[in-house]
């Protein structure tokens, strides 16, 4: 699932960030956690460090309340959840994400669909996968499907996260997300 045109200057010293992974699930424990477990193998695998990990239910209330106390936390540069984006009842994620924004990157839930539409199809347009920037922390809300996370990380957040990716990258603007 490379893109061609995804690469690495490896003249360049890798960067690792700080990333905390949030399940948002009624049902979901640490035990059975398997989406939480993918994205936490995936980018300890890259040299990234996993922060912490959380397992909130599908409440906005329950989503923004953690979303601010790791916003908050210096020590976390960047928030991973997995779960709640899609259009049932109880799917409230992308509203409590948009409600901390102060900057949404609107490409990465096209891009996110993008890449799922090659494997699913039409079912591709279900998810309401999306990004952004609040308080200086990147914030990125993903399906709640092992494969989905993957598919994130190794389409998407992998390179993004990733410094030495030409010719630009998450990373890089982390000095400048506060800037007024």
């Amino acid at each position: 699932m490379e893109p061609v045109n995804e690469r690495i200057d490896t003249s360049k010293n890798f960067i690792p960030v700080a990333i905390a992974v949030l399940t948002i699930s009624d049902t979901r424990r640490a035990s059975d956690d398997r989406s939480g477990d993918v994205l936490a193998s995936l980018l300890t695998a890259a040299g990234h460090k996993l922060a912490t990990r959380d397992i909130v239910r599908d409440d906005q209330a329950a989503i923004t309340a953690r979303l601010r106390q790791w916003i908050a936390d210096p020590a976390i540069d960047v928030v991973i959840a997995t779960g709640g984006t899609g259009i049932t009842g109880r799917d409230v994620t992308p509203e409590a994400f948009r409600a901390l924004y102060d900057k949404e990157i609107e490409g990465f839930g096209e891009a996110f669909r993008w890449l799922s539409w090659q494997k699913i199809g039409s079912s591709a347009i279900q998810s309401r996968a999306t990004a952004g920037v609040a308080g200086g922390t990147y914030l990125f809300a993903l399906p709640g499907s092992p494969s989905a996370c993957r598919d994130a990380w190794d389409g998407i957040l992998r390179w993004q996260l990733d410094n030495r990716h030409p010719p630009c990258n998450f990373v890089s603007l982390m000095p400048r997300l506060l800037e007024k």
